[in-house]
């Protein structure tokens, strides 16, 4: 039996569903200048509510960007407590970034475009050019 009408949105799931687009870019764009460390990244994530992501979301990502040669990691001496993990961009990382950057304000200024008001509305009965 099919239900009727469209199913409920969860609440947040816009928000997920950018953060899940855009955290990769987030991440690497933390590491231009340097590399970090993963409770670093969780910090520097957790700064703004809408990137904000847990230890689940963040080692695997940064897992799947050392397997696709966008990081590379290395092991450092912490002033406290034991060896710290470090992850740094590859070339071909640096160069992800880069094309995100490029494209970024093209895709976000078409999204601005069709959420602004004027943009759907048009008069009843006008027709499309």
């Amino acid at each position: 039996m099919e239900p009727s009408g469209p199913r409920p949105r969860t609440p947040g799931k816009a928000v997920s569903q950018l953060r899940k687009g855009v955290l990769e870019y987030c991440v690497l764009a933390l590491m231009r200048d340097g590399a970090r460390y993963g409770v670093e990244l969780l910090q520097a994530l957790g700064e703004t509510e809408a990137l904000a992501a847990g230890q689940g979301t963040l080692y695997p990502l940064l897992s799947r960007l050392r397997r696709d040669e966008l990081v590379v990691t290395s092991w450092r001496k912490s002033p406290s407590g034991p060896p710290r993990r470090y992850y740094e961009l590859t070339e071909a990382g640096h160069a992800a970034l880069a094309e995100f950057t490029g494209t970024w304000p093209g895709f976000r200024d078409a999204v601005d475009r069709l959420l602004a008001p004027t943009a759907c509305a048009r008069p009843s009965g006008e027709a499309e050019g």
